[in-house]
Parts: C-alpha cells; sequence; structure tokens
C-alpha cells in the first residue's frame, strides 16, 4: 500500500496564498466588468428619462400653441361683438339700450384685453418650452455621443477580460489540485464570509492583514514558524508571514 507523502505546512500555506493571489485577480476583473456595464446601463436609462422629457416638452409647446390659438379666436369673437353692438347703438330707441349695449361693449372689450394677456402669456410659455426643448436634445446629442464611447470601451474591457480572466480560471483550477480537500473547503468557506473574497491575508505591521486587528507577539512567532495554520482570533482568515510572500514567484 503506497504511503502519501506529507506536505509541509509552508508548502500548504504558499499555495493557499498563490491561490488567493489568483481568485483575487478574477475578483478584481469581474468588478471592472461590473461596473462599465452599470454605467453604461445608467446611462441608458438617462438618455431614455432625456428623451421622454423631449417627447413631454413638445407635446406641452404643442397644447400651449393651441390655446393661444383658442385665446385669439375668443378675441376676434369679443372684437366682431363691439362692432354689432356699435352698429346696434345707432339705432337705439332710448337711453336705456344704449345704456344696456355700452356694457356689453365694455364687457367685450375686457374680453379682448383678457384673451390678448393670456395668450401673450402661454407665448412666453411656448418660448421657454421651445428653449427647453433645444437644450435637452442638445444634452441627449451629447449624451449618446459619450454612451457610444462608453459602449465600445465596455466591448474592448470585456474582450480582454473574457480572455484574462479564463486563463486566471484555469490556472486557480490546476493550483486547486495541489491542496487538500479540507484545507480548500476551509478556505472556500471563508471567502464566501466577506465581500472582498480574502481568505488568506499577510500579517502587515503587526496586525492582520484582513480585519487589522493586531496580533500578539508570539502568535507572530508561531506563524513565521510555519510549524501549522493559522487563523486570525478575530475574523478568521489564514494568516501568512512576509517573509513567505516575499518568495513568491
Amino acid at each position: 500500500m503506497a504511503v502519501t507523502k506529507e506536505i509541509p505546512v509552508e508548502e500548504k500555506l504558499k499555495s493557499l496564498y498563490q491561490l488567493q493571489q489568483i481568485d483575487t485577480k478574477i475578483n478584481e476583473i469581474k468588478t471592472i466588468r461590473g461596473e462599465l456595464p452599470m454605467e453604461v446601463r445608467d446611462m441608458e436609462d438617462e438618455l431614455e428619462g432625456l428623451k421622454t422629457r423631449i417627447i413631454h416638452l413638445q407635446q406641452e409647446a404643442t397644447d400651449a400653441e393651441q390655446i393661444i390659438s383658442n385665446y385669439k379666436t375668443a378675441k376676434k369673437e369679443a372684437e366682431a361683438l363691439i362692432k354689432k353692438y356699435e352698429k346696434q347703438q345707432d339705432n337705439v330707441k332710448n337711453n336705456r339700450e344704449f345704456d344696456a349695449l355700452s356694457k356689453e361693449i365694455e364687457m367685450a372689450r375686457l374680453e379682448v384685453q383678457l384673451n390678448e394677456k393670456r395668450a401673450k402669456d402661454y407665448q412666453e410659455n411656448v418660448v421657454a418650452k421651445q428653449n427647453a426643448l433645444e437644450e435637452v436634445q442638445k444634452l441627449v446629442k451629447d449624451k449618446e455621443k459619450f454612451l457610444k464611447t462608453k459602449k465600445s470601451e465596455l466591448e474592448s474591457v470585456i474582450e480582454e477580460t473574457e480572455a484574462e480572466e479564463n486563463s486566471l480560471i484555469n490556472t486557480a483550477k490546476e493550483a486547486r489540485e495541489h491542496i487538500e480537500e479540507r484545507l480548500l473547503m476551509s478556505y472556500d468557506k471563508i471567502r464566501r464570509n466577506y465581500k472582498n473574497g480574502l481568505a488568506v491575508v499577510s500579517i502587515q505591521r503587526g496586525s492582520c492583514g484582513g480585519c487589522f486587528n493586531r496580533i500578539p507577539p508570539q502568535k507572530q512567532i508561531e506563524i513565521r514558524q510555519h510549524r501549522k495554520i493559522t487563523a486570525c482570533e478575530h475574523c478568521g482568515r489564514i494568516l501568512v508571514d512576509e517573509s513567505m510572500i516575499n518568495q513568491e514567484g
């Protein structure tokens, strides 16, 4: 029966750390690729909103122009009534009829003035809508140009990073083959516990490189001796010393 050779703890730690470095690079690629599509989607949503705004402005301007037309028609009708009443005054039989027609003429003239003012106010509103429309249309052109650039950038990043990611994934698979199953299970479990995916960290200035809590001097000595795999008592990450990292490559 073949005897399985015991792998030194130092080699186990080095393999775990190397696997961590590969997985970290894969995460970085996914992060970069994840941010760009989100940025593109946000820009597309913003453009959609701006285009909807254009439709609303155009409709509002059209509605205002129709209202102006209605006020102008009402003004003409009031002016026609004035002429009618003035003509009728020439044929009145007494002062009472003349005064009654005078009041009607006065009311019609007020109606003319009111419709003129309303038409003017709405005309200013139309001008404001048209100015806003021009600004939004210009903004849409600028945004579309920028979006086109971003999409091109995204396509390039995807093309470049997919090849690198696939290569790293294959390298990670190979690295995992040299690590015992028990350690891999612990490594994967720790990685799942943290958003940054760090399961193996170095001691940095006497502290854990993951949670930055201080590590007792005696514990640091034990870690440098590579006699056993040590986890941070605060965050549970596997600790390696800086001297081992300096041997990388």
